[in-house]
């Protein structure tokens, strides 16, 4: 095959089009070198400094390990990994529901359960130093009780590996099937999180499965039924997607009353080209504006801000 032959035979590169972006909503400033470009200033962040970002992934891929840190497309990878610390995905990294914000595979038959998982969490855990540990999940409701027993393994494993750490559980709402809730309630988790992810009237549009009242009956079930009073309950939403300032506060709300001690308020990414359309770009007053409202109605912790995810910065609540 002569050279020219073999470069005809490579696949071809489609041009595709530019991601349709919201206007910029910052304001030109004549002083400045660089002039708007297609996402504000807020948006942008230098890389991290240090060399622990290989040695966290080196004992990702030694344990065999998945992240929602990679399967998300989180945009605080870097940072997080250079700090030494990941937010683990276990059961597999294809998903049973088929959300439009996310980026994470989708099936309607996954992969059979590992069973020697638990316990490699757990070496993962033990082995990059962590104090405050978060474990999430992809949906799976091909299983009777959604994977709630074998999240409960990965938690016993992690404490009988590594003395008094801290664990967080980001669950999927089980269905509703409060079993399954009961199975993760008796292992005491320190923190459990199941996002709500948007506002009521976004939700038909922006999630598979899960309903809006589902989710808050979920977290208020797990509230009303903790195993420990020191149990946090925590729930979080991405904005920008077309939602407005009153449907977020009115979500701040029902997110109160139904027991949240932490609310977490992120800016929405488009993953990928199929994924839903960003509708705005929220401003960082708005989100301290989010932040002040509700701690003002008595929410303990709210952590607000552009590159806030739910488990970013997770010992913080």
């Amino acid at each position: 095959m002569t050279q020219t032959e073999l470069f005809d035979n490579r696949p071809k590169v489609v041009k595709t089009k530019l991601n349709i972006l919201p206007d910029n909503p910052e304001f030109e400033d004549e002083e400045k070198a660089v002039g708007l470009g297609r996402f504000p200033s807020w948006l942008h962040r230098k890389l991290p400094k240090g060399g622990d970002l290989w040695k966290t992934g080196l004992v990702l891929a030694e344990n065999r390990m998945h992240t929602v840190c990679e399967e998300a497309k989180c945009p605080n990878l870097l940072e997080c990994w250079s700090r030494k610390t990941a937010t683990f995905l276990v059961m597999g990294k294809e998903c049973t529901r088929n959300c439009g914000f996310c980026d994470i595979d989708f099936t309607k038959a996954p992969k059979a359960l590992e069973e020697d998982e638990p316990a490699r969490v757990a070496d993962s855990v033990k082995k990059l130093g962590l104090r405050h540990v978060v474990i999430t999940m992809v949906a799976r409701d091909d299983l009777d009780d959604g994977g709630a027993t074998h999240l409960v393994k990965v938690m016993e494993a992690i404490r009988q590996e590594v003395s008094g750490v801290v664990v967080e559980v980001l669950t999927s709402d089980f269905s509703g099937n409060f079993a399954s809730l009961d199975q993760v309630l008796e292992a005491k988790p320190d923190v459990f999180n199941h996002n709500i992810e948007t506002v009521r009237e976004m939700t038909p549009r922006v999630r598979h499965k899960a309903t809006y009242d589902r989710t808050l009956g979920v977290l208020r079930y797990m509230r009303d039924h903790a195993r420990h009073a020191g149990m946090r309950v925590k729930s979080g939403l991405m904005v920008g997607l077309g939602e407005t300032e009153e449907q977020v506060y009115r979500t701040i709300d029902d997110l109160h009353q139904a027991g949240c001690d932490c609310i977490t308020i992120g800016q929405y990414l488009q993953p990928n080209r199929k994924k839903l359309l960003v509708k705005a770009f929220v401003t960082p007053e708005q989100f301290k504006a989010y932040e002040n409202y509700g701690l003002s109605i008595g929410v303990k912790t709210m952590h607000c801000g552009p590159f806030v995810r739910s488990s970013y910065h997770a010992d913080r609540c």
